[in-house]
């Protein structure tokens, strides 16, 4: 979908079922068949090594979600705390951590 609006970012964030959106008079889709990114319908620049082409599970909206409980949370602070650290993220880090208070 090209998004050919003076105020774009007004409306972006309600929309939420598109392949790929383009926003603005530079973002033609022609670049995101070729040269910008993998292509909406086809794999092209490399993505053929994790995805196939187009077909029927694409058109599949799969939402997850996580309920976690209180027990289950404090048994996976350290692991999240330490996989974070190792990353370099601190806030995510100190955001594991709170929840053991």
């Amino acid at each position: 979908m090209e998004l050919q609006l003076k105020n774009a970012s007004k409306i972006i964030q309600k929309l939420t079922n598109y392949g790929s959106l383009f926003i603005g008079e530079y973002s033609a889709e022609i670049f995101g068949d070729y040269c910008s990114g993998t292509n909406h319908t086809l794999p092209t620049n490399g993505a053929a090594k994790y995805t196939g082409g187009l077909s029927v599970k694409d058109f599949v909206k799969v939402l997850t979600y996580q309920k976690i409980s209180k027990k289950s949370s404090k048994e996976m602070i350290q692991i999240a705390s330490r996989l974070a650290s190792i990353e370099g993220l601190e806030a995510h880090k100190k955001s594991a951590e709170k929840r053991n208070q």
